[in-house]
């Protein structure tokens, strides 16, 4: 499920303070980068399954490698993870309703402190 009014698509900011945001919102970067891209990943265990809401991100200057990068945000997705073939992002997947509030009202404490790097 694609999060395409969350706000943060196409906002930037300096890696390193972009990960710090993210990790007080509880995602992870772990290994799930390259010199150009990362991911951030919040897992969701919940009675229904196991969810993963994911905010993309590429560079527009810099590497990521060298940790000195501005990163430009995608639009998140939300997915439900299936054992053992990954992650399904489809529109016909089964979301809970307190997921969706609890991803939308995440996304717009990340925009909101995203935004604040850029005034």
């Amino acid at each position: 499920m694609k999060f395409e009014e969350s706000g943060i698509e196409g906002l930037t900011a300096d890696l390193n303070r972009l990960d710090d945001i993210m990790k007080e919102e509880g995602f992870v970067r772990a290994g799930q980068w390259d010199y150009e891209r990362v991911t951030y990943d919040r897992k969701f265990d919940m009675v229904e399954g196991r969810y993963y809401l994911r905010v993309f991100g590429y560079t527009v200057e810099g590497d990521v490698g060298a940790r000195r990068a501005v990163i430009k945000l995608l639009t998140p997705l939300l997915g439900k993870y299936y054992y053992p073939h990954g992650v399904e992002y489809g529109e016909e997947e089964y979301f809970p309703k307190q997921l969706l509030q609890t991803s939308d009202n995440v996304l717009k404490k990340i925009k909101e402190k995203v935004s604040a790097l850029n005034v």
